[in-house]
């Protein structure tokens, strides 16, 4: 097998950086149903205690927070436009924002 096919074998999904000193705090909001349908553009590595998916729902977008020990929780950040959360997305990716 080529290296290319095992590194596709390995690959679950992007790692969050770790967290910036001067980082934006997120108002994470308890899940509320507020769509019939949710499409997951974008996930974060499901081997982390602490999984982000970028989802969009009725012409909005949003983050998704999920944290797995003794249970599950999962928060939600306010519903705002595409491009709003892209920025959020990114800055989360890169530890500057949780």
């Amino acid at each position: 097998m080529s290296s290319t096919g095992r590194l596709a074998e390995t690959y679950h999904s992007v790692h969050v950086a770790p967290l910036q000193s001067h980082h934006e705090l997120v108002a994470w909001r308890t899940e509320a149903p507020r769509a019939d349908r949710v499409r997951v553009r974008e996930h974060t590595c499901p081997c982390r205690r602490i999984t982000y998916e970028f989802c969009l729902a009725g012409g909005l977008a949003f983050v998704r927070r999920t944290y797995r020990h003794d249970g599950v929780a999962v928060h939600e950040s306010a519903w705002m436009r595409t491009r709003e959360i892209e920025q959020l997305w990114l800055r989360i990716l890169l530890g500057q924002a949780r």
